[in-house]
């Protein structure tokens, strides 16, 4: 197959791109395409009208609500850098109008173009649907043999961890925004599992759902995440001082009482569907049974204890 021109719409695509070695045939990411480093010089065909960079998960919050109810866009098509991207391919997503572009900018994307490119979507709602997207995507680039490497590599990463029984699996609860809070859902629950843990509230590949303080008190977590989608470690840590650090009812949950508190690098590892979410498994089985996986390496800074 001819090498083909590639716009992605959402960075775990563009991630899985340059892992099958087609970094070069991308002529067009959005303003989150962050990883690898490569990925920042691609011209932006989407950007946001929200800059979240210096706001808390209150303010984004916020000014998301605010334009969703005025039905308007959170993202925007830069049409000028698409029109000169002219991609044969563009890979999108359904499974949040708020982390990525959404059915708006695609419609729009289509009809601008006067090439029509194929549109192939990618919604996983689990690992194992990640993993099969690496297979669609190397299939879809005339990159099967690199595909099927990767997600073997992978899959043997996962049952490492997976095929390890545990004498104590605690309840742990993925929180993946702080104000408001709400639970996290899609593949964190099973990487929770998977990881030796009970996870609470959410299910597998169930939307993540806004939470009630009563819910998570009642649900009594031994282990709290916390992940606010699109934050890094340290992020995550300064809205924990500003929002939960000094809250009555917060410090009264067991597992903070236990200093059983974490941060990890939700932006990395969690909050996109893309092969670095392995990286995020091994991470959680870090947290929650270290005693067995102490010898896992594991990126620098991508957690840390709070309190």
């Amino acid at each position: 197959m001819s090498k083909q021109r590639i716009v992605s719409f959402l960075p775990s695509a563009t991630e899985l791109l340059y892992e099958l070695g087609a970094g070069d045939q991308l002529y067009g990411v959005t303003h989150e395409c962050l990883y690898p480093e490569d990925a920042k010089s691609k011209p932006r065909v989407i950007d946001t009208i929200i800059d979240s960079s210096r706001m808390s998960s209150q303010e984004i919050d916020m000014a998301t609500c605010k334009l969703m109810d005025e039905g308007k866009d959170i993202f925007v098509l830069q049409e000028g850098n698409l029109k000169k991207a002219c991609p044969d391919l563009i890979f999108s997503q359904t499974t949040c109008e708020v982390c990525a572009a959404h059915t708006n900018q695609v419609q729009r994307a289509i009809e601008i173009l006067g090439k029509k490119p194929f549109l192939h979507s990618i919604d996983p709602h689990n690992l194992d649907e990640i993993l099969q997207s690496i297979i669609d995507v190397a299939r879809l680039i005339g990159k099967e043999k690199q595909g099927e490497k990767l997600r073997e590599s992978l899959q043997k990463r996962i049952d490492y961890i997976k095929n390890l029984n545990h004498s104590v699996i605690p309840k742990v609860l993925a929180i993946e925004w702080i104000s408001p809070f709400f639970t996290s859902g899609h593949w964190i629950p099973q990487m929770i599992e998977i990881s030796g843990a009970k996870n609470q509230i959410t299910k597998i590949g169930e939307h993540s759902k806004r939470l009630e303080f009563n819910e998570i008190k009642i649900s009594d977590p031994e282990i709290i995440v916390l992940m606010p989608c699109g934050f890094d470690t340290q992020r995550t840590i300064s809205e924990y001082n500003k929002f939960l650090k000094d809250n009555l009812e917060w410090n009264s949950l067991s597992a903070v009482k236990n200093k059983q508190v974490y941060a990890v690098d939700a932006n990395s590892y969690f909050s996109k569907p893309s092969i670095r979410t392995i990286t995020g498994l091994e991470i959680l089985a870090k947290i929650f049974h270290p005693e067995k996986f102490d010898h896992i390496q594991i990126p620098e800074n991508s957690f840390s204890r709070i309190g």
